[in-house]
C-alpha cells in the first residue's frame, strides 16, 4: 500500500471513532435522560449517566467558565498537533491509533463545547470497587495510547547503529 494513502485511514478512523462516540452518547442519554439512571448489564457492569466538566478521573471539575474555557484550548492545540503528526507517520499502524485518539479527543471537545461537560456513561465495578465512568471516546484514546505504545516496545525501528565511541 502507498504510504500517502495512510493519513486518508487515520483520517477515516478519526471520523468512525467520532461518530461510534457521539452517537453512543445521543443513544445514552436520550434512553436514561437524567444523570444517576442507570442499566445494569452485568453484576459488574453498569450503563449509568454521568457528566463530568473535568478531565480524566474527574479533575478539574470545578464547572467553572475559565476551567472549561482552558480545558478546551488545551483539547484543541493537542488535537491540532496529533493531526499534524499523524499526517507525517508512515506505518499504517500508527495512522490507525493517532485515529483513534484524534477521534476520541474531539468526541469529548464537541461534549466539553456543546455541553459544558464529557457525557460518561461506562462504569465497571466490583462490590464496593468503582472503576471512574469513561465513555466510547475515552476507550478509543486508550487503544490508540496503548498502539503507540506497542509500537514503541515491538515494532519500532531499534536497529539504529551503534556509536563507537559511546563506552558500553
Amino acid at each position: 500500500m502507498n504510504t500517502r494513502s495512510w493519513p486518508i485511514i487515520g483520517l477515516i478512523t478519526a471520523v468512525a471513532t467520532l461518530i461510534a462516540d457521539q452517537v453512543t452518547k445521543r443513544i445514552v442519554i436520550d434512553a436514561l435522560h437524567v444523570p444517576g439512571n442507570y442499566v445494569e448489564v452485568l453484576p459488574f457492569f453498569q450503563i449509568n449517566l454521568q457528566f463530568n466538566a473535568g478531565i480524566s478521573f474527574s479533575m478539574f471539575n470545578s464547572g467553572e467558565t475559565g476551567t472549561r474555557i482552558a480545558l478546551l484550548a488545551v483539547q484543541l492545540l493537542v488535537t491540532g498537533v496529533l493531526i499534524w503528526w499523524m499526517w507525517r507517520l508512515e506505518r499504517l499502524w500508527l495512522q490507525i491509533a493517532s485515529g483513534f485518539i484524534i477521534g476520541g479527543a474531539i468526541g469529548n471537545v464537541i461534549d466539553r463545547a456543546t455541553a459544558g461537560a464529557v457525557t460518561d456513561f461506562l462504569l465497571f465495578h466490583w462490590h464496593e470497587w468503582y472503576f471512574p465512568f469513561f465513555n466510547l471516546a475515552d476507550t478509543a484514546i486508550t487503544i490508540g495510547a496503548v498502539m503507540w505504545l506497542l509500537d514503541a516496545l515491538f515494532f519500532g525501528h531499534h536497529d539504529a547503529p551503534a556509536n563507537k565511541d559511546t563506552p558500553v
